[in-house]
């Protein structure tokens, strides 16, 4: 079975494998060491992941095996397996007991070795142990969030997710390095994983500028499969940050098709996933002149309470309540009023004073040089086709097409 697939086939069979192993009585740490060693013999990445978690029901039998254990008390199982499984399992225990007693500073370090032991492993082995290698990156970064999150009601500074961020790339490099495995078995089937976890930590943490490393990264290795075998989430992920990372550089095209491509590819239950990306790709679309339909917010509340006043004020070119929810929403855009400042007969000729009085009208206290400058600054950017007569003080529109429908203006991103 190809990587790829092997790594789809992971996700859907993980909580039966989940089902099946949670039957299972652990007695002692002996039989859950005797559990990792049958895994690794027949290396069986879905188990291995399984044992590893933190939030794996077999968990709590260790903790009560286990009172308050130390690694110098769980020594004497050094030796058990195979290194470095022994002191994996030694880890295991220590977070798991910090995780029951809600110590998630504590747990977030102890799982950072655990981290390190296994990419030990995993730099040794083939893809076989991508699962297990998911699991384990996962819990890292949910452990350094709780542990972000708990520190202020402990009057402690934390910094877990920066550490968190740091643990993964070492992941990601230990992933896209991979010489000696098969093609179908290559390490290489977890990068985009892996980065997508490496992204979220940077966003968490605000340091977006690290991103540029992982993404030179990427581009400087060739042999990488291409992005559209990988599983359908993996791509997902990568292309939202791909999209917002353009957001954020003002390169609104690019942003716009890597945000439509994860809309449109996101799984149809992950709700909240397409609200986070529906919140970005809304104003893009709105900005090339397309509207959200009713229907499509009714779905999204959250999306339809922020930006249907928008919506609204664009339809009516009411720039009053336009400014209005941009003071409650702080967010830009507007357009339409001026064509509604046009007199019925035909005229392409319309005096500065005229635009000047219909912001008046619509509530907007400007001087006249003022909506000069922003008629000006609408005939610049496509949204009225003619020139200012400054000297005249007068506007002269094109014969035809005066005020283009947003979708038709061939860049529309390029003046931004």
């Amino acid at each position: 079975m190809p990587m790829y697939a092997y790594i789809i086939y992971y996700w859907n069979c993980f909580w039966l494998v989940w089902f099946r192993l949670r039957s299972t009585r652990y007695g002692d740490l002996h039989q859950f060491l005797t559990l990792i060693a049958t895994a690794l013999r027949d290396e069986n990445g879905l188990d291995l992941a399984y044992l590893i978690r933190p939030v794996s029901s077999h968990g709590k039998d260790l903790v009560k095996e286990f009172r308050n254990p130390t690694r110098q008390s769980l020594s004497r199982y050094e030796g058990a397996i195979e290194s470095p499984w022994d002191e994996i399992a030694i880890q295991y225990v220590l977070v798991i007991t910090h995780v029951a007693k809600q110590r998630y500073a504590d747990a977030f370090k102890e799982h950072t070795q655990l981290v390190n032991l296994f990419l030990r492993f995993f730099t040794n082995n083939s893809g076989w142990t991508l699962p297990a290698l998911f699991a384990t990156l996962r819990d890292l970064r949910d452990l350094a969030f709780d542990a972000d999150v708990q520190a202020p009601d402990l009057s402690q500074k934390s910094e877990c997710m920066e550490e968190a961020a740091r643990v993964i790339s070492k992941a990601f490099s230990n992933s896209v390095t991979d010489r000696t495995s098969s093609y179908q078995m290559s390490r290489k089937w977890g990068v985009y994983y892996v980065v997508g976890l490496v992204l979220k930590s940077y966003f968490r943490i605000r340091r977006i500028s690290l991103s540029k490393n992982i993404l030179r990264a990427l581009e400087a290795n060739r042999d990488i499969p291409p992005l559209h075998e990988y599983p359908r989430a993996h791509q997902v992920t990568y292309r939202y940050y791909l999209g917002m990372l353009s957001f954020l550089n003002e390169d609104y095209a690019k942003s716009e098709q890597e945000l439509t491509f994860a809309f449109y590819n996101c799984h149809l239950e992950a709700q909240s996933n397409q609200e986070r990306i529906l919140t970005y790709l809304i104003p893009l679309r709105i900005l090339r002149g397309h509207l959200p339909s009713a229907d499509l917010l009714k779905r999204f509340p959250v999306l339809d309470e922020l930006y249907a006043p928008f919506i609204t004020a664009i339809r009516k070119g009411d720039i009053q309540n336009f400014d209005a929810a941009l003071d409650k929403w702080n967010v830009v855009y507007s357009r339409d009023l001026y064509s509604r400042t046009v007199p019925t007969k035909k005229s392409n000729r319309i005096p500065i004073a005229m635009f000047h009085s219909s912001l008046r009208v619509s509530g907007m206290d400007v001087s006249s040089e003022e909506a000069e400058c922003l008629v000006a600054n609408m005939v610049y950017k496509g949204y009225m086709r003619g020139y200012i007569s400054h000297e005249k003080q007068m506007v002269v529109l094109a014969n035809n097409n005066a005020f283009p429908r947003l979708a038709d203006r061939p860049t529309p991103f390029t003046l931004y």
